[in-house]
Order: structure tokens, then C-alpha cells, then sequence
């Protein structure tokens, strides 16, 4: 019997003779699996399917297209696809004229779901070109009027990701690889085609359904995603999304689609596209069917997935989140359990233990924290009672909850409505304050360090740090403090003093600090650090409440300057902490004589100097600050006269230091000496120079004053203005060059401001004749500061110079006195030596002793006296 394919080719002018010469061969179980592919005549095809008129023409044209079909039902040459592609716009422009076209093209295009053939390894790069535009042209198809064809369509690319290999293979062909299609695609830009097709299929749900099953498996690729959002696929699927489906489906690949695109593209464009009110109405509809509806494991999944990209939608600030009614319904979700006031928005919805309800609950408690931000929100927040609902947390841990939630399900409800009310306080503060949320707030915080039993789960983005402890509750119930007393809302921090709340304050910060002695922990610096910044805030300006904080909260405040300089660098946060240390007592204790003294007593002025030693750029402007505040208290210069640093450094020498490292970073320049070279503009910065002339307003600062507030040049003049300028010990010579500038800062800074007036006066007109003489003499007053300053200067060096000549001559005159000595000790030991070797010499030198012991004694005789004799008699010996 004859293949199938040898008997067409017998019967069809299109078709060639087999390559075996028209013999057949058996089929026995030994044979092969592979098949000979004869020639076919495709120009011959299509040139038949361009001619029209007769039926017999019709009919044989249908007849020729079974054939090609059958001829390549195990697979597609990518050398033949182009032709193939001819022929199927053939097949689709016949169809719009004759319905029998219809599965002819159907089963061309099946043709296309099975593996391309290709003869060499790189036939795929040679024809990717033709390869691309062909499956971009099934796109294209979809505007043929026929279901069948469109659903055909649909499922010839959904078989490119569940690639089948046929049951016979082409002798001398192999299948293109399986991702081969999937890069076609992409690169033909299938997916934007298959976005704006849906259009085509709005009111045909099944056809709607095979689209986005097409679209679905398409946008798991980053590339097609980019596609479809350039075709405002995000858009298109939410408006569809409320249609009506039986099934579910419609929702369940629309909203798969969306995720992929949120994950594979601009998370801000797709949010854009889906932020249109038609399409947040659509959202809404269809998560309120879902909540109403909904009963099985997927749908409740499925709501989970639309809320949080109602979510997404809720943080871009032009969505009308508000206005389509969406955002009270998600309030309402959020709090109608805590609150349990009927509300007709969540008629007959009930909350169940199902692991899906606790996500949507959180995921509610999260649309609370990200509408807070809008201040449009406020109302809606404040009429839905969100705050007495998010309240109902702040309290101890005694029992696992309500609503039979698990002990680490109610901890982890707990902890995140404790981090919205952190957002949702500073918003709410009217509300805040009417609920008592500061007296609740206490409570807790002194629940969270007391000593009643209680193991925290710590399995939660909120619980880091807090298994087995407080901690976690800790935090986040003094953030919401922190966030709230930096409202400077006098009746909050009136409300939280009167009830004392700076003594339990201290007892937090001493609590904590006892705890990272144990173990250190990023949780227990945070709680330290949002301690001291709420004393901060709360003693500011406010004498009676420095008192409270006084000797207290300085013993605290103490072993934080004590801190280890290795630990800033550790990551963990002890920067932030010293820097809270800091601000805490710039406003706790200064401006209070009581703790300003006791702070003193307790060597506080030298712990500041020990941290202002470690030349940190971002400690040196703060400490300077303090330390110009503190001078104000007499005691404050003793203790910086007394201070010495490593190798007996004193406070002065380090001044200087961080003064000349400042003019280095700014750009002054300094010659090797440290001497003024600009005498015009003797403390100018390289910025100060670069910039042009820009008249402003008198109410505006100008360069010269706002370099003040961005440099600690003036902090150190202030000091030295406390510390004076003359009789400064440990200071070299290039220290007094440096001082001479620092003595002068003043003047030269009123110079720069001169000078910039009379830049400025220049720029805008010219000055009448007085006014310029006055600018001049002006002028030369400031360049002669700075004349004077470097005389000063030369005079310091030349001091310098002349004293360190009389150091070397001082020095050689001791070498000198040092080498005569030497020599006279030799002369002695040399006539020693001669004495004792030499008798006559010997007898001579007991002579010369003789007379001049003799010499020695007085020639007035004492009457009635005793003598006494100073020699030994017969005794021989010089020595």
C-alpha cells in the first residue's frame, strides 16, 4: 500500500513525485520512525489561491490546501514558513468571502503549535527574521470574523510553552528547540497584538477567555510584559474584569496577567494605567463579589490577590480611591470587627481562623497605613472610628485575642496595627487624644517591662527581635510616641508629662540599656535611640521638665559618651544612638543650671572632647554646638583648660586642628605655613569663588552668611572667644598662624559681606561718587586686617626661627661644655697614672699638696684655740 502522501502527489498537479520515485514501501514494526519529506510546490499554491471565480476553482483550491496540510502534519520547514505565511492571509481574505476557507485555515495554523523543522543548526538564526514576522502574523489573524480561527489561534500559543513532538519525525529534519517560538514571539511582538485583539472579542466570553489564557502564558516573559503595558494591557484586562463568567476564569487570568506585568515591568506604569476611575470601579466590583460570593480556597485567594493590587493603586496619590467609594469600603473591612457597629458595606461578611482571612486582615491593616498619608483620607479614617479600632491592640498580651485568632496570629494583628497607628496618630491627633491614647500607650510600655510572663513569637516582619520578649511591642508602641510628639502638639505633650511620662521614659532608656549589656541588638538601640529623641522633644524649651529629667536622666545619658569608637562603624546602629545621646542632651540639660552643673561634676565636658578628639565629621558639628552652649557656665572653660587628649593634647590644639582640617575640605587656600595667601579674601571657600554674582533679596542670606550655619568655623571662634586667644597652652608655632586667622574670623567674615555688596551694587548700577569712596575705604580697611593678620603671622614665624637659632646654639654649647669636661677628666686620670708610675713626680706632686694645703689655712692665729693636724704623718699618697 502507498503512503498516504505518495498517493496525493499522484493526484495533485501542486505536488511533486516522492523521492523514492512514486514506490511505497511497508510499514512493518522494524521500520524507522522518521519519514521522507518530498518536495511540494508552494509558489504553485498560492498562485492557485490568487485566482477567483469559478466553483470548480473554489473546490480545487480546497482541495490543495487539505493536501499542504496533510503534507506537513509532522511539522513546518523553516524554510517553507514564509510561504506558509502567504498562503494563510490567503486563506483568511478567501474566508471573509467563502465560510469553507474556515477549517483549512484552522488547521494551517495548527500546523503552527507543532515544533518548526529545521535542517541545520543554524537555520534558527538564519530565518529568525522570517521565523518572527510569521508568528507575529497569527496576531494579525485574530481580525478574521471567525471564532474558530481566533480560539485556533490561541491555542497554537499556549502549545508553544507545552511543546508535543510529533509521532514521526522528517528524515534529515530535526526540531527547533523548545524555547525557540517563546524568542519568535518575543522578538514579533505576539504580545502587544494579542493586548489589542481583546477589543475585537469584548462581548464573546469564550474567545475572551482564550485570549487571556494566550496572554497568560506570554507574560511570564519580562519582554512581553514590556509589550503588553505598552499596549495598555493592564487597563484593558480591569475594565474587563466584571463581566459576566460563570466559571470564574475571567477574574482568576486577569488578575494573573496583572501580577505578572506588576512583577515584570514598571510597577509605577501599570499602577498608572489601572489608576483611571473606571478602572478602580471595575476593581471594586469585583472584589465586593468576591467577599459576598466567594466560598471556595481559590476565591478567597483570589480577593487576597485583588487587594493587594488595590493596594498598589492606593499609594499612587492620583488614584480616586476615594471617589469611586473603595477606599471606605476597605476602612470599614479593616475595623468592623474591633468596632462592631453595623455597618451596610459589610452586611452578612463574616471573618473565619482560615489562614487567607488573617492575610486579608493584615493586608487591610496595611491600605490603612498607606491611606493616612492622604490628607483627603482624614475624614474617612476619623468617621470609620479607625483609631479606637487600632487602640483595641494597645494593651497587655493576657489571652490569645478575639475571634479564636492563634496566640502568634493575634502578636503578629497586634504588632502591625501598633506600626498603622504610628501613620494614622499625627493624622488623627483630635481622635488620638479623645480615645486617651497616650494613658493606653503607658500602660503598655510599662506592661512591656514588667515582669509578668509572656513569650512573644517574634515569626513576623513586625516580631523581628521579640521572640521570648517585649521588645517587639516595645518598639513599635514608642514609635507611635515619637511620631506623635513630633507634632509639637502642646496639648499631647501637656497630656503625656502630666502623666509622667518622662520618669517612665528613663525607666525605658534604663531598662533597655540594662539589656544590651546582656546582648546588644538592633531592636534594643532603636528603642534606646526613640526614647532619647522623645525626651528630646518633650524637655525642649520647657525648664520644669529638665528639672524631672536632671540628675536622673544624666546618669543615663553618661556611659552613651563612654561609648567604644569601634562600635560607630558596627552597622547595627549605635551611630544613631550617640547621635540621640547627643540631641538629647543639647535639649534636656542645657539652659538648666541644676543638670548643667551636675553634668559638669560628672566630667561630661571632657567626655564630649574625648568624642570631639575622634574628628568624626558628622559628631564635630554637634559637639562643637554643645560645647559653645555649655560655655555659657563658667565652669565649662576650666574643664576645657584642663582637658588633655592622647600625647597630652589640649583643648586649643585640638580646635585648631579641626579648624584647619575644615578650611582643607572647603578649599582655603594656605601656604605651607599655614599663612594667609588671598589677603582680600582670606577665609573665601573654592565655592565661595566659583559662584557668580547673584543679586537677592535684603531677607535672603547670601553665600558668606550661609557658609556660617554649613561650617564649624564660627562654632570654633565662639570657643575661642570663651577659651581667649593669648596664654594657650601646647601650641606650636603654625598654631599661632592658624589662631591669628581664627583671632580675625569676625573681621573677615564682615569683609565677604562687603565685599559681596559692593559686587552686587556694581552688577545692578553705579554708585554716585561718595558712596564709591566710601566702598573703597571700606575695602582698604579689610585688606589691611588682612595685612596686619600676616605680619602678625611672619612675626610668629621669624619668633620661631630666631628662637629655634638660639636652641642649636644653646645645644652646641652643651656639646661643647660636655667635650672640655671629657678632656679634664683625662688630664687627671693621665697625671694619676703618672703619679703612680713615676716617684720624683709623685714627690712633687706632694709637694704642690703640701703648699697648697698650707695656702689653704688662715694666717691669724685663733688664741686660746685647739690645733688640729690634716695630715697623716709618713704618709705617701696624693689622692
Amino acid at each position: 500500500a502507498e503512503p498516504p502522501a505518495s498517493r496525493a502527489a499522484s493526484r495533485s498537479p501542486a505536488l511533486g513525485p516522492s523521492r523514492s520515485g512514486g514506490k511505497g514501501r511497508r510499514n512493518t514494526p522494524d521500520a524507522p520512525q522518521d519519514i521522507q519529506l518530498r518536495s511540494v510546490d508552494l509558489d504553485h499554491v498560492i498562485k492557485l489561491l490568487k485566482g477567483s471565480g469559478s466553483k470548480d476553482l473554489e473546490k480545487e483550491q480546497l482541495k490543495t490546501l487539505k493536501k499542504v496540510v496533510k503534507h506537513f502534519e509532522n511539522g513546518l520547514p523553516l524554510k517553507n514558513l514564509a510561504q506558509i505565511t502567504e498562503i494563510l492571509n490567503l486563506c483568511a481574505e478567501k474566508m471573509n468571502e467563502q465560510e469553507a476557507f474556515t477549517e483549512p485555515l484552522c488547521e494551517l495554523i495548527k500546523l503552527f503549535g507543532l515544533p518548526f523543522q529545521k535542517k541545520k543548526s543554524s537555520d534558527e538564526v538564519n530565518y529568525s527574521v522570517e521565523v518572527s514576522q510569521s508568528i507575529a502574523q497569527l496576531g494579525y489573524l485574530m481580525r478574521v470574523p471567525r471564532s474558530q480561527v481566533k480560539i485556533q489561534i490561541c491555542k497554537c500559543i499556549v502549545s508553544f510553552y507545552n511543546m508535543e513532538l510529533p509521532g514521526k519525525l522528517l528524515s534529515g529534519y530535526q526540531p527547533t528547540s523548545a524555547s525557540y517560538k517563546i524568542q519568535m514571539a518575543e522578538v514579533g511582538g505576539l504580545a502587544e497584538t494579542l493586548v489589542l485583539s481583546l477589543a475585537l472579542v469584548e462581548n464573546q466570553l469564550t474567545e475572551k477567555l482564550w485570549v487571556l489564557k494566550a496572554l497568560q502564558h506570554l507574560s511570564i516573559s519580562e519582554r512581553n510584559c514590556r509589550l503588553m503595558v505598552k499596549a495598555q494591557a493592564a487597563s484593558r484586562l480591569c475594565l474587563y474584569l466584571n463581566g459576566a463568567d460563570p466559571s470564574g476564569q475571567l477574574v482568576f487570568r486577569s488578575s494573573d496577567i496583572l501580577w505578572n506585568l506588576l512583577e515584570n515591568t514598571s510597577k509605577e506604569e501599570v499602577v498608572n494605567q489601572l489608576s483611571s476611575l473606571e478602572c478602580v470601579h471595575a476593581l471594586k466590583e469585583v472584589f465586593v463579589d468576591l467577599l459576598r460570593r466567594g466560598f471556595r480556597h481559590c476565591d478567597y485567594q483570589l480577593r487576597n490577590d485583588l487587594l493587594v493590587i488595590a493596594t498598589l493603586i492606593a499609594e499612587n496619590p492620583a488614584a480616586p480611591m476615594i471617589e469611586s467609594g473603595f477606599a471606605e469600603l476597605l476602612i470599614v473591612l479593616a475595623t468592623f470587627t474591633e468596632v462592631k457597629l453595623p455597618n451596610p458595606l459589610v452586611k452578612g461578611f463574616k471573618l473565619n481562623c482560615s489562614y487567607e482571612d488573617f492575610e486579608m486582615k493584615k493586608l487591610l491593616f496595611n491600605v490603612i497605613g498607606i491611606l493616612s498619608k492622604d490628607s483627603s483620607a482624614a475624614q474617612l479614617l476619623s468617621e470609620n472610628h479607625v483609631m479606637p479600632a487600632l487602640l483595641f491592640y494597645v494593651k497587655p498580651n493576657q489571652k490569645p485575642g478575639f475571634h479564636d485568632w492563634s496566640a502568634a496570629q493575634y502578636e503578629e494583628l497586634q504588632l502591625h496595627a501598633i506600626a498603622v497607628l504610628a501613620s494614622v496618630a499625627p493624622v488623627l491627633v483630635d481622635k488620638y487624644l479623645s480615645c486617651q491614647a497616650n494613658t493606653l500607650l503607658l500602660v503598655f510600655l510599662e506592661w512591656c517591662i514588667g515582669q509578668d510572663p509572656f513569650f512573644g513569637q517574634g515569626n513576623s516582619f513586625h516580631g523581628t527581635g521579640g521572640r521570648g520578649n517585649k521588645l517587639a511591642q516595645m518598639r513599635y508602641g514608642l514609635r507611635v510616641l515619637r511620631f506623635v510628639v513630633s507634632l509639637y502638639d502642646d496639648a499631647v505633650n501637656i497630656n503625656l508629662c502630666d502623666q509622667g511620662a518622662i520618669s517612665q521614659l528613663l525607666d525605658i532608656l534604663k531598662y533597655a540599656a540594662n539589656k544590651s549589656k546582656e546582648k546588644e541588638s538592633t531592636i534594643l538601640l532603636e528603642i534606646q535611640a526613640d526614647t532619647l529623641f522623645i525626651l528630646s522633644l518633650l524637655c525642649e524649651n520647657d525648664l520644669h521638665r529638665k528639672e524631672l529629667f536632671s540628675c536622673e536622666g544624666i546618669a543615663i545619658l553618661i556611659p552613651f559618651f563612654k561609648m567604644e569608637p569601634e562600635k560607630l562603624y558596627s552597622g547595627l546602629g549605635h551611630n544613631s544612638l550617640l547621635f540621640s545621646a547627643l540631641d538629647c542632651l543639647w535639649s534636656c540639660v542645657i539652659g538648666c543650671y541644676i543638670a548643667e552643673d551636675y553634668f559638669i561634676e560628672k566630667q561630661g565636658i571632657f567626655l564630649l572632647l574625648d568624642l570631639l578628639a575622634l574628628k568624626e565629621k558628622n559628631l564635630c558639628n554637634i559637639i562643637l554646638g554643645i560645647l559653645v552652649e555649655f560655655c555659657d557656665n563658667p565652669k565649662t572653660t576650666l574643664h576645657m583648660s584642663i582637658w588633655r587628649g592622647k600625647r597630652d593634647q589640649t583643648a586649643a590644639n585640638l580646635l585648631i586642628q579641626l579648624w584647619r582640617q575644615e578650611e582643607l575640605d572647603l578649599g582655603v587656600k594656605r601656604d605651607q605655613y599655614g599663612m594667609i595667601v588671598d589677603i582680600k579674601r582670606p577665609i573665601a571657600t573654592s565655592f565661595q569663588k566659583q559662584q557668580k554674582i547673584i543679586p537677592v533679596p535684603a531677607n535672603c542670606p547670601s553665600f558668606a552668611i550661609m557658609e556660617i550655619s554649613e561650617s564649624i568655623r564660627a562654632k570654633i571662634y565662639s570657643l575661642f572667644c570663651k577659651l581667649g586667644f593669648e596664654n594657650l597652652p601646647g601650641l606650636s608655632a603654625k598654631d599661632l598662624v592658624t589662631l591669628a586667622i581664627i583671632q580675625r574670623y569676625i573681621d573677615f567674615k564682615v569683609g565677604e559681606v562687603w565685599s559681596e555688596i559692593c559686587a552686587e551694587i556694581k552688577e545692578e548700577f553705579r554708585p554716585i561718587t561718595s558712596d564709591e569712596r566710601t566702598l573703597k575705604a571700606i575695602s582698604k580697611v579689610l585688606e589691611d586686617t588682612g595685612k596686619t593678620v600676616v605680619a602678625l603671622q611672619t612675626e610668629v614665624l621669624e619668633s620661631q626661627h630666631q628662637h629655634k637659632i638660639q636652641e642649636e646654639e644653646k645645644t652646641y654649647k652643651e656639646i661643647q661644655a660636655t667635650r672640655t669636661q671629657r678632656e679634664l677628666i683625662n688630664k687627671s686620670w693621665e697625671d694619676f697614672l703618672t703619679r703612680t708610675s713615676n716617684y720624683e713626680a709623685l714627690k712633687k706632686a706632694k709637694r704642690l699638696q703640701e703648699i697648697s694645703i698650707e695656702a689653704s689655712r688662715s694666717k691669724e692665729k685663733v688664741q686660746n684655740g685647739s690645733f688640729h693636724a690634716t695630715d697623716i704623718k709618713n704618709l705617701h699618697t696624693t689622692v
